[in-house]
């Protein structure tokens, strides 16, 4: 006689409709919210504030916002912030260079990361800490003031010191863009070129520049950015006098304390617009940078 003996299916069943994986199920709501508090964060804190700059400097009409471009004040201003950028952004770029050479091609020299974590001190030390420190250096009291004082130099309250703390904050962002470039790119392209008969100038310019190029004008970019609208640093080493040491930031925090609103909004749009053009590039050198080199920003 026969036994029959029982099967038992293995293949899973997949669970029932009716019944719903709890786990997944949070899951869904997870990233709605997770979206929704981005965008509410975003808005309040970013996008609402941009937009009530614009509202507010053409709410007396485009007449009265263009006749702040032709006040004295204001264009005194907008000369010296470019001026602090024309001269900032030439430096930063030359000690950037030097500097990603020097470390991204030689990294097994004593000293690397100490050099590297001095050159970071901009990110991490407060402008107004180094605006301080700038005139604790060439203040009337400071260490060289009465040498400065004697020759008849006069650095604080004056374009000197303003330039000082430009290019202090400045500092880091060339250098910081061109040395994982640097890095990523390797040695052999150059070594080849001097096997060629390259000299070392030769090599830089017709091998080594091209390579970087993009990230070179990503670290110039943020390095213009960051010159024409610092506020902190240049404000402790200037004293804020108008017509002589005001750029465009000090000009909108003056212009607000004297009740003169439409020209602080009006400073400010321009600065702001300075903002998008500085983004809009940002993003395209990125692009280009990461599809060049493979190195992420």
């Amino acid at each position: 006689m026969a036994i029959d003996t029982p099967r038992f299916d293995q293949t899973p069943k997949p669970p029932s409709a009716a019944q719903p994986d709890a786990k997944s199920g949070a899951q869904t709501f997870v990233k709605p919210l997770l979206i929704a508090f981005v965008l509410f964060y975003l808005g309040v804190v970013l996008v609402i504030p941009a937009v009530n700059v614009f509202v507010q400097a053409f709410s007396g009409g485009i007449g009265i916002f263009l006749n702040t471009f032709t006040e004295r004040a204001f264009l005194n201003a907008a000369k010296l912030t470019l001026l602090m950028a024309v001269i900032t952004v030439p430096l930063n770029t030359i000690f950037g260079l030097c500097a990603a050479w020097a470390i991204g091609r030689n990294k097994n020299f004593p000293g690397r990361a100490l050099l590297i974590s001095i050159i970071d001190l901009p990110f991490s030390v407060s402008p107004v800490v180094a605006g301080l420190m700038i005139v604790l250096l060439y203040g009337r009291n400071g260490w060289f003031g009465p040498w400065l004082e004697a020759n008849d130099i006069k650095i604080i309250f004056a374009v000197p010191g303003m330039v000082l703390a430009t290019v202090f904050v400045s500092l880091p962002f060339v250098a910081r863009e061109v040395i994982p470039v640097l890095e990523e790119i390797g040695t052999e392209q150059e070594e080849a070129a001097k096997t060629l008969g390259a000299s070392e100038w030769q090599t830089f310019w017709r091998v080594t520049l091209p390579s970087i190029r993009w990230g070179l004008l990503y670290g110039v970019l943020l390095t213009n950015a960051r010159a024409m609208g610092e506020f902190g640093a240049v404000i402790v080493v200037s004293g804020n006098i108008g017509g002589k040491t005001q750029t465009l930031p000090l000009f909108v925090e003056d212009a607000y304390k004297q009740y003169h609103t439409q020209e602080a909004y009006t400073a400010a749009v321009l600065l702001a617009c300075l903002a998008v053009v500085t983004m809009i590039a940002k993003a395209i050198l990125e692009s280009r940078t990461g599809a060049k080199t493979g190195v992420g920003h």
